[in-house]
């Protein structure tokens, strides 16, 4: 399986998001909203406990946004049942949004993903997913996403007044 890696050349995504990371301050002011859970998870690379995320059975059209700096992720339309006890999407919004890092811990060899803006702690992405969507199964913790239904404002915690074009 690939790793996805964040363009450094890259600020501005194909959907046109800044990619640019929050300034220290931003960062400190994001990070004090945090509960305990959501900081375990996004900032020390946490798992929330399987079937017990907020997410897992949210089925309303919309989008699933960083919790962190409100970067957005993924759809409702590419989420599937996965059997697994977490959210699980077939693909993200847009491949710049999302980066993949080898992970090595507890003896598995994964591919973690992280928020490409703010490199916050999202989950997993492996190859067993649906084959008819790509293959790929991205597993993240609801803890790590903030839904956002259709017609609603995006999060904007970075005041950066980003919208999806059209």
């Amino acid at each position: 399986m690939a790793v996805f890696t964040k363009l450094s050349a890259m600020s501005i995504s194909a959907s046109g998001f800044d990619l640019a990371p929050p300034t220290e301050a931003e960062r400190a002011r994001l990070e004090a909203n945090l509960t305990e859970e959501e900081a375990r998870v996004l900032l020390h690379h946490g798992t929330e406990a399987p079937f017990c995320g907020g997410l897992l059975n949210q089925k309303n059209p919309g989008i699933y946004c960083c919790r962190l700096c409100g970067l957005p992720l993924f759809r409702q339309d590419t989420k599937f049942e996965s059997g697994t006890g977490w959210p699980s999407f077939t693909a993200p919004i847009d491949p710049n949004h999302v980066v993949g890092i080898e992970d090595d811990s507890y003896g598995m060899r994964r591919i973690e993903t992280r928020c490409a803006r703010c490199d916050s702690h999202q989950g997993h992405v492996f190859p067993d997913g649906p084959r008819q969507a790509g293959g790929l199964r991205y597993c993240i913790n609801s803890v790590s996403l903030e839904f956002v239904a259709n017609g609603e404002a995006l999060p904007d915690p970075l005041q950066r007044h980003e919208r999806f074009p059209g």
